[in-house]
């Protein structure tokens, strides 16, 4: 589900689930449940990844909320953008067999809209070269329909 906008965007009002204001000012009731739904549901989505994340469970927020058509794109690398839930998998099973991760952390989430950032610092081995390495990026994440339908991350460039 979609966040309802009026138009002039998003007021305070519509963020904490009060409603839509039209160009008079009236409070449009209707708007209120997609509103809240949709920023609860992305919540919701949001926070439960990230609390899998913390537990060492990356594959199941893949299982539980990517789209089938989930669209995944890398800041750098041959194959930065894969689609599909199964790619996306295959991607991430390469990650964990090519990696020894001796600790994470994981901030957020960061919620706005249909969408939400978290910030992962990793410090890993490169297994096949032994390099050891501190990783800190953003995953930017839009939920629509109740499913992650599309992920891009950010490195940090130092």
């Amino acid at each position: 589900m979609r966040q309802a906008h009026n138009a002039g965007g998003i007021c305070a009002g519509e963020a904490y689930g009060r409603g839509t204001v039209n160009r008079d000012r009236n409070v449009k009731p209707s708007s209120v449940m997609s509103t809240a739904t949709a920023l609860s549901t992305v919540q919701e989505i949001a926070q439960d990844l990230v609390a899998l994340c913390r537990d060492g469970n990356w594959s199941e927020p893949v299982v539980k909320y990517y789209a089938k058509d989930i669209v995944s794109v890398e800041a750098a690398g041959p194959d930065r953008e894969s689609v599909g839930v199964e790619a996306v998998k295959a991607k991430g099973a390469w990650w964990m067999e090519n990696h020894d991760v001796h600790s994470t952390q994981v901030e957020g989430p960061y919620v706005g809209g249909d969408k939400f950032v978290v910030r992962f610092t990793m410090d890993v081995t490169f297994k096949p070269t032994g390099q050891r390495r501190t990783l800190d990026e953003l995953g930017i994440y839009t939920v629509a329909d109740g499913k992650i339908v599309h992920e891009q991350f950010f490195y940090n460039a130092q």
